[in-house]
């Protein structure tokens, strides 16, 4: 199955399209260093094809090509970079005082 992502700057979302028909969003608030991904739903019809993975990992893939990083507060997302921690770890952003505390 193919799934075209676009980015809906307007409606802060990526937005999934299967045979032009939409199927999956993934809402996100951008700020100037991150993506901060909060919801993703798959539209009626669509569930258990595996289109929600497939934006979120097109989605990823945008963010790194902005050289942002990822806040993700949609859990869904956050076990997709989880699963894919190899893939994606390294976009999960860090707050200084977080990687302070780490390393003092």
């Amino acid at each position: 199955m193919q799934v075209s992502m676009t980015d809906a700057t307007e409606q802060h979302r990526y937005e999934g399209r299967v045979e032009g028909e939409l199927a999956a969003i993934a809402e996100y608030i951008r700020t100037p260093e991150l993506v901060v991904f909060t919801h993703t739903e798959v539209l009626p019809g669509h569930e258990g094809r595996g289109v929600s993975s497939e934006l979120v990992r097109q989605a990823l893939d945008d963010v790194r090509r902005q050289e942002l990083k990822v806040l993700p507060l949609c859990p869904f997302v956050a076990a997709l970079m989880q699963r894919h921690s190899e893939a994606y770890g390294d976009l999960e952003y860090r707050s200084r005082t977080t990687i302070t505390a780490a390393t003092g």
